[in-house]
């Protein structure tokens, strides 16, 4: 996935700038970036910080990272951001997103004899410099900001610090959401907005699906109005987007909450109490609580001082030690107990299985699991928020496999909740990880959840329906 922040200031932003980013560490594990301007220029640091925290690689930086404009990325991949010069100008760009069509544009790029590109891994290209090179081959920053959004097939927010302030572009879709702060003498722009009040940020507006705008420390300027068609990822009040953070003017722990409330509704069964997966989970099964008047408790405590990332490593054997890592189970809580969990999906379940295992091995009486949306059935195609590399790793479409191995049923009849496949398919995740019984959230219950209404949200994982 990845996460952006940028800020402005009539004074040095770099604090502002540190902590803002350090706010979307959730949102990525390969790289840190921050780049800053003053009057002396540029001045940029990039770290991996797989193996470490944003802070402790980037605080030993902040003295020389001393500047008026500034901005700052998480990244699941690529370094970045990256210091481009061209006929535009000299500019630092940093993007979110996911390019599908990557290889195809790069051969593009190529054929037109005006630009080559360093390699990033496995042959392919740093997709944030594909996006400056369609950036440059437009006659001003603007332009190429639409023509490169309109070239990705997938999404692109990005950020770009130039000489007279930091411009900021939602992804053509709205994909992934922007939001511009302000306090007195500074402008500050982020994907999340949990990063703003410790800084003293007000949100204040935002931004639409391909708006364009240029923060200064005196205000913000429209460069480019809103799309009328919002595609925004639904995903991010399930499970990536952080609790205290607000897109379009919802918050997400208030989304988890109503979400486990819908979850209780349309439920029967009998239990002890209830319990969140960690820490995804909890504000759904908090909400799940409140609604069945049942005992929310912890039968599991996470452990955060060492591993406080919430994704994972890209190796699935480290991935797997280190979620058992994290969680501690509390065998007071577990053993003679009819446990409910709450999760905010189910997507590969390798993790989930694991999970479940160790809880009959303390003296679980029941497990019933209640994931907070629908199955996963198709790859998201337009963001990178799960680690899968091929759709049959989905729960959902190993289920699928074992009952269809033919394929001949239609994929939407498994995303139609009232249908007998469906059913099948739940039945056999359920048994493959070994639940007393599993049911999903129906989508249009976690859309009402959410509260936008369908067709602003991306919702092509769980129904393969989508703008783009």
């Amino acid at each position: 996935m990845g996460g952006l922040f940028g800020a402005t200031s009539k004074e040095d932003c770099s604090l502002d700038l540190f902590y803002g980013t350090d706010y979307h560490s959730h949102l990525g594990t390969r790289r840190g970036g921050m780049v800053v301007h003053s009057s002396r220029g540029f001045k940029r640091n990039i770290h991996d910080i797989s193996n470490t925290q944003f802070r402790s690689k980037f605080e030993d930086d902040l003295p020389k990272l001393i500047g008026e404009m500034g901005i700052g990325v998480i990244s699941d991949h690529e370094d970045q951001p990256l210091l481009i010069g061209s006929h535009l100008g000299k500019y630092a760009l940093a993007t979110v997103g996911r390019i599908h069509n990557l290889q195809a544009l790069t051969q593009t790029v190529l054929q037109k004899r005006i630009a080559h590109f360093s390699e990033l891994s496995m042959n392919e290209t740093n997709p944030t410099e594909l996006i400056a090179a369609l950036i440059n081959n437009e006659e001003s920053l603007v332009e190429g900001i639409i023509a490169a959004q309109a070239a990705v097939e997938g999404s692109c927010t990005m950020l770009l610090l130039c000489e007279d302030g930091v411009i900021a572009a939602r992804d053509r879709l709205g994909r992934t959401p922007l939001c511009v702060g302000k306090k007195e003498g500074s402008y500050a722009v982020t994907m999340e907005t949990a990063a703003f009040p410790n800084l003293d940020y007000e949100s204040e507006y935002f931004l639409g699906p391909g708006e364009i705008v240029r923060l200064t420390p005196d205000g913000m300027e429209q460069l480019n109005p809103p799309g009328d068609v919002l595609q925004i990822c639904a995903f991010l009040w399930v499970y990536y987007g952080y609790p205290a953070s607000t897109y379009e003017y919802i918050n997400v722990e208030a989304a988890r909450n109503r979400c486990g409330a819908a979850l209780y509704r349309s439920d029967n069964v009998e239990v002890d109490y209830v319990a969140g997966i960690p820490d995804s989970g909890v504000g759904h099964a908090i909400g799940y609580a409140a609604e069945a008047r049942l005992p929310y408790r912890r039968p599991f405590v996470k452990y955060t001082p060492t591993w406080p990332r919430s994704f994972m490593p890209q190796d699935q054997r480290v991935r797997d030690l280190v979620a058992r890592m994290k969680l501690i189970p509390v065998h007071e809580l577990i053993q003679d107990k009819r446990l409910l969990f709450c999760e905010d999906s189910i997507v590969r379940g390798t993790q989930l299985r694991d999970i479940i295992s160790r809880l009959y091995a303390l003296g679980a009486k029941e497990i019933h699991m209640r994931p907070a949306c629908p199955p996963l059935v198709y790859g998201c195609k337009f963001l990178n928020f799960s680690q899968s590399k091929s759709e049959m790793e989905l729960a959902g479409r190993k289920g699928i496999q074992e009952i269809d191995p033919e394929q001949k049923i239609d994929l939407e009849t498994y995303a139609d909740p009232d249908s007998e496949p469906y059913r099948a398919m739940v039945e056999c995740i359920g048994r493959q990880l070994n639940l007393t019984t599993l049911k999903y959230q129906r989508l249009d219950d976690l859309v009402q959840a959410i509260g936008l209404p369908k067709e602003k949200l991306c919702t092509y994982c769980w129904d393969g329906k989508s703008e783009g």
